[in-house]
């Protein structure tokens, strides 16, 4: 990051929280009692200009042992959020200096399994000022015919209040802590915030909860080696999990605003006889800058055209 704004009071909160407040209801506008805030005029420029980027992924999906076409959703938007609450604030002009600005990536994933679908969507919140690991939140949502389940992950201090819910018996309704830590669903945000801090080397990490669901593995942190290759024009960041025998690999544009190209992740899928090991990979469609939230009118399903998603 080029500089640094510092709001050093609550009223410096108020005027910014004003100024950012007109641009839209979805678009924004640990323990200190004031954020500050690492962003260059570029990206101030880029995410808070009123919009959300929303990315379209061509999907390969790994499950039940062999690959299923799909498509998958990258929404990346700025948001004013409640530091105590963890949710979206209503009124972040009210909430003084418990309104933190944060970059949320909404991600879903939609593919076919034989007769019946699948529809998955996580949620991660990162405030734009971190420090590792940054996340304040992260949820996952899946539904097919077999039923739904839904999973989030809070940061309390220096630790990560879990809750899972599900219609299987052996998962059941179970809450637990985990030590603090960093999470794989937080990589992507902070791809998007500033690449350079991404962790390389031995670590230790909590991986997807995409893949976690998929799997039905523990929600447990467990060692990783993480190795970042830049150049002028792409990078591609990779975690190693040798316990899981599984790798994801995430490729964006090495130049601001670090647009995701697209991701690899290979693991052994499917049951019995079926099981194998398989790459699910995405690659990059269709890109637009939109305030989807105020676009809900029939007219305005041309822009799923333009994404090129079907229903």
């Amino acid at each position: 990051m080029q500089y640094l704004i510092r709001l050093s009071s609550q009223k410096s909160i108020y005027l910014f929280l004003s100024i950012v407040m007109v641009f839209g209801a979805c678009q924004s506008s640990e323990d200190s009692p004031v954020q500050s805030l690492n962003t260059t005029q570029e990206f101030s420029d880029y995410w808070f200009q009123g919009k959300a980027e929303l990315t379209s992924y061509h999907l390969q999906q790994a499950r039940y042992g062999e690959l299923r076409e799909g498509s998958a959703v990258l929404i990346f938007v700025t948001e004013d959020f409640s530091h105590s609450k963890q949710v979206k604030l209503d009124y972040p002009q009210e909430a003084g200096s418990d309104s933190w600005k944060v970059m949320k990536l909404n991600a879903t994933k939609k593919f076919n399994t034989g007769v019946y679908p699948y529809s998955m969507m996580s949620s991660t919140f990162t405030p734009l000022d971190f420090e590792e690991p940054a996340l304040l939140k992260a949820t996952i949502s899946s539904q097919e015919w077999c039923g739904h389940t839904f999973s989030q992950v809070n940061r309390k201090g220096n630790s990560l209040n879990v809750s899972l819910k599900s219609y299987f018996e052996s998962e059941g309704d179970t809450e637990f802590s985990i030590k603090k830590t960093l999470l794989e669903d937080e990589i992507w945000t902070m791809i998007r915030l500033n690449p350079d801090v991404l962790p390389t080397g031995n670590i230790t990490i909590l991986p997807s909860l995409f893949y976690q669901r998929l799997s039905h593995s523990s929600v447990k942190p467990i060692s990783a080696v993480a190795s970042l290759n830049q150049s002028d024009s792409t990078s591609v960041y990779r975690l190693d999990y040798a316990e899981l025998d599984r790798s994801l690999s995430i490729e964006f544009n090495s130049s601001f605003p670090h647009e995701i190209y697209g991701w690899d992740e290979e693991y052994v899928d499917g049951y019995g006889d079926r099981a194998k090991k398989l790459r699910t990979s995405a690659r990059l469609n269709k890109q637009v800058m939109l305030d989807y939230w105020s676009r809900n009118s029939l007219a305005d399903s041309v822009w799923r055209q333009q994404l090129n998603l079907s229903i």
